[in-house]
């Protein structure tokens, strides 16, 4: 499913807005991605230079336990233009990524990440789709034969349910790669919750958004640090952050199920009225037993995520925590460019 189509005149209008020379940053959150960093930015360097514009990168390491923080740091020592936000500890990349988009100075962000599964030659198109006015270019994944069939299938489940429940629309096999206006930067800083689902926050925003298409090749180096538990517990966090239908359905399903006891029952108690009491079988009644207090149990269950959050939120725990923030080279000056409108 792909957002809604947004009026021509909003992109219209950005389009003759946008800055001649802006200024663009680079968010990576990483973890325990030694093997790959070297490799990422010499992908990624030639790409943002090709474009004669300013930029930066903002590195965020999410608590890596290997020597990622220590050639990130080399290379911003060297000259690299950026900085590296530490971590106090592994947040998780939902947490990571909200940390980097507090660090963006540029007028636009790419969200990108490290193990090159993302091409960074699409940032070129991406540029051109927000100087056409869109002010969100995420890419979509039409090839994923690097993933398992499992991940794939699991996948396409996931995105069909979340779109059929939530009350937005998530454009399928679309990744967390992608390039966001500054004015979508505020909105999503608007945000308050603590758990955050990003690719339904990117989608819940709103602004004018177009796709990219592009086949997703394998790691380049290192290896994957998502597992199915891990993949689980995200799609439950997505589906409970952005629908309350589950707890509707146990709603409806324990009122039907309580109506087909009570019509049970009156027909039980009119059986015996005219045709006597008979023997209960052990067998019926177990089998009854053990199917409500299922019912009672995954009930509850769905209930306690829910809770588990507003517990979560009313804590009011900051999403992450930075422990250190090294700099490197500045960027050059884009604030003071003119704009498209201008210079043409």
């Amino acid at each position: 499913m792909q957002p809604n189509k947004p009026s021509q005149i909003y992109v219209d209008r950005r389009k003759t807005s946008r800055p001649a020379a802006p200024l663009v940053s680079l968010v990576v959150p990483v973890y325990n991605e030694e093997a790959v960093i070297d490799h990422f930015l010499e992908a990624t360097r030639p790409v943002l230079e090709s474009t004669g514009l300013a930029f930066e990168y903002i590195f965020i390491d999410d608590g890596s336990r290997d020597r990622t923080a220590d050639i990130l740091a080399t290379a911003l020592e060297n000259g690299l233009p950026g900085r590296l936000l530490g971590l106090s500890r592994n947040f998780g990349k939902e947490a990571a990524l909200s940390a980097g988009l507090d660090a963006v100075r540029g007028d636009l962000a790419i969200i990108i990440d490290a193990d090159l599964q993302d091409p960074p030659e699409l940032i070129i198109g991406m540029m051109d789709g927000w100087r056409a006015g869109y002010d969100v270019v995420y890419g979509v994944r039409v090839d994923r034969s690097s993933d398992t069939l499992m991940k794939r299938s699991t996948a396409g489940m996931f995105y069909r349910l979340f779109n059929r429940l939530a009350n937005i629309d998530m454009p399928a096999n679309a990744g967390d790669f992608r390039l966001i206006d500054r004015a979508v930067i505020d909105a999503l800083l608007k945000l308050p919750e603590r758990n955050r689902f990003m690719k339904g926050l990117f989608a819940w925003v709103g602004f004018p958004a177009m796709a990219v298409p592009y086949e997703r090749p394998p790691r380049k180096a290192g290896t994957g640090k998502f597992n199915y538990w891990k993949l689980w517990n995200f799609a439950l966090d997505g589906l409970t952050g952005f629908t309350t239908l589950p707890l509707r359905v146990w709603f409806y399903g324990g009122a039907l199920i309580a109506f087909a006891a009570f019509a049970y029952a009156l027909y039980l108690t009119l059986r015996v009225l005219f045709y006597g009491v008979d023997w209960p079988g052990y067998a019926s009644l177990m089998v009854a037993l053990l199917f409500f207090s299922g019912i009672q149990l995954l009930s509850i269950g769905m209930i306690g995520e829910y809770v588990s959050r507003l517990f979560g939120e009313a804590k009011q725990r900051p999403v992450y925590i930075l422990q250190d923030v090294i700099e490197g080279a500045p960027p050059l000056d884009a604030k003071t460019s003119p704009t498209v409108a201008d210079g043409e």
